[in-house]
């Protein structure tokens, strides 16, 4: 392998490490050497790839948030032009993205909320592109709700994740085909004026 080659294979192998420990025992449980110890690589090629936990981190969250932003995007784009079925396909899809590997619901919705200030920045850019997603999907009904659509659809972001926040922490997690109609409950009754 070339040096770059070298490069890439340890920064995957570092992301795949911070997959599973930053899921459990958790960001702030995690030690940079344990960190290399699961990926096998020395502490030095450790800071080749990353500058530190948090950065490594903030780039394991961004691609699963990439990840779900391209699931959810093609749902909605596959899905029938009615409003009803734009609005299952995207919180199905990203519901079901989401808790397809309980690693990915926990770092997306827990882990990124402990890190502190670690992930504040990483964490904005994903709400606001997912409420562009939003905002796009209901654009064509100016009328449908009675406040601010923006702050509407950041509320409806948050009850969204305080789902999945439910779904990743409870003993008993709730079915996700029950989360996924609360969630469709929930968009539709805040807009009611939509259909």
């Amino acid at each position: 392998m070339s040096a770059e080659q070298r490069l890439a294979d340890r920064r995957e192998r570092l992301m795949t490490a911070a997959y599973t420990l930053y899921a459990k025992p958790g960001f702030a449980a995690t030690t940079i050497e344990r960190l290399c110890t699961e990926a096998r690589i020395s502490n030095r090629a450790f800071y080749e790839c990353f500058g530190g936990r948090e950065e490594l981190l903030q780039a394991l969250h961004e691609r699963c948030v990439d990840e779900a932003l391209a699931a959810v995007s093609k749902a909605l784009q596959d899905a029938p032009a009615q409003l009803d079925a734009r609005i299952n396909a995207g919180i199905s899809t990203y519901i079901g993205f989401a808790t397809s590997d309980w690693r990915r619901a926990r770092i997306m919705h827990v882990e990124v909320r402990r890190s502190g200030d670690v992930l504040s920045s990483s964490r904005q850019r994903a709400i606001e592109s997912f409420a562009r997603i939003v905002e796009d999907v209901t654009e064509p009904y100016p009328d449908a709700a009675p406040v601010d659509r923006h702050l509407l659809t950041l509320g409806l972001i948050g009850a969204l994740q305080e789902l999945l926040i439910e779904w990743v922490l409870a003993e008993e997690p709730p079915p996700t085909d029950e989360l996924v109609r609360t969630a469709v409950h929930i968009f539709h009754r805040s807009f009611s004026g939509l259909s």
